[in-house]
């Protein structure tokens, strides 16, 4: 396996879903329009929070996009738009580097059309 060098063009961005269908949309949506290479959805899990001044306890799906940072405006706003959430999560992770197989994946996965 050969690593490639700390790089900054690559990030994982994280959100969370209310149940798997809207998690499933959202990580088609970005992998169709080439927002994302892949996308992980983890099953259910609990968050417990502060919303408007209660405690709340729900269920949720996290979900982490892999993709380039200079895609992270672009799938986040793509996202938001669709979100069911009043205050959706949208957290950037970068990456110190990986495989330079798979960065280079990513990196083909998420290349945007030319338009002539």
């Amino acid at each position: 396996m050969v690593m490639a060098e700390a790089t900054n063009e690559f990030c994982f961005v994280y959100s969370t879903y209310p149940n798997l269908e809207t998690a499933r949309a959202a990580a088609r949506l970005a992998v169709d329009q080439k927002l994302a290479a892949c996308v992980n959805i983890y099953p259910k899990m609990t968050s417990i929070y502060m919303w408007q001044g209660k405690l709340e306890e729900s269920a949720e799906h996290a979900v982490f996009f892999k993709t380039r940072r200079a895609l992270v405006e672009k799938l986040i706003s793509t996202l938001w738009a669709e979100h069911t959430y009043e205050l959706p999560s949208f957290v950037v992770l970068p990456l110190e580097g990986g495989s330079s197989d798979y960065l280079a994946w990513v990196r083909e996965q998420t290349e945007q059309p030319t338009t002539v």
